[in-house]
């Protein structure tokens, strides 16, 4: 089976480093039944930056709202599936790189069952050509 690569919007919160601050902020969604194709979080400056790739945007913006979220987005990543096999990652990189494009960040996982998925970030004026580089739909 081919890889999936698509466009994602993902939107962004700063939040205190404390504990339990994810999990409130994870909790409002669960309750409000928002699913989530992706999240990240990680230390920025005194301060947490965390991100969230919305399955559905418009019904996750409301309840950010609602809960009166700082939200920052959307902003455009790429949400990446398929089955897993040596050098899956090194492979986006190389197409990335022959592209000229420089990867902000990028986060992998083996997903189990033989699938991998990842999702990465690139400069917003890159988006459209990474997607033609990695043939994003």
């Amino acid at each position: 089976m081919a890889d999936t690569i698509r466009r994602v919007e993902y939107f962004y919160v700063m939040a205190p480093q404390k504990p339990g601050v994810g999990a409130a902020l994870l909790g409002e969604l669960r309750q409000a039944g928002v699913n989530l194709l992706a999240f990240s979080g990680f230390p920025s400056g005194r301060g947490a930056q965390i991100d969230f790739v919305p399955e559905d945007p418009k019904v996750f913006r409301e309840v950010a709202r609602r809960a009166k979220w700082k939200l920052v987005g959307p902003k455009r990543a790429f949400l990446v599936a398929g089955d897993d096999r040596p050098g899956v990652v090194a492979e986006l990189m190389e197409r990335l790189a022959g592209a000229k494009i420089n990867v902000t960040a990028i986060d992998a996982v083996c997903a189990g069952a033989g699938r991998y998925g990842a999702i990465l970030w690139v400069a917003p004026r890159d988006v459209n050509r990474a997607a033609r580089a990695l043939g994003a739909a």
